[in-house]
């Protein structure tokens, strides 16, 4: 599913228009995008999951191409774990 289906589905179950789907949408994102940029900026959402922040360590690692090391820089990273409901769907959804 793209963010356009994602919209339509919005709209849909909603029983909104596209328009105010999409703003819903976006005002989600753009929230979640401002708290994790935010020190210790973390969204939990009970059953559906949480995005936060994680530092990844520099490290080696090697060029598939040539084989060599090289070094990866350390960064902050945007993560989701999934919440247990979810977790639940998922995997009902797998056992088919």
């Amino acid at each position: 599913m793209n963010k356009s289906e994602l919209i339509d589905a919005i709209a849909k179950d909603a029983s909104i228009t596209k328009v105010a789907a999409k703003a819903a949408l976006e005002s989600f994102i753009s929230n979640v995008t401002t708290t994790l940029s935010q020190k210790d900026g973390k969204v939990s959402l009970v059953g559906f999951g949480t995005f936060s922040v994680a530092e990844r360590a520099a490290r080696q690692g090697i060029n598939p191409a040539t084989k060599k090391p090289i070094s990866i820089a350390a960064k902050t990273v945007a993560k989701f774990k999934a919440g247990s409901e979810l977790s639940d769907a998922v995997m009902g959804g797998m056992k088919k």
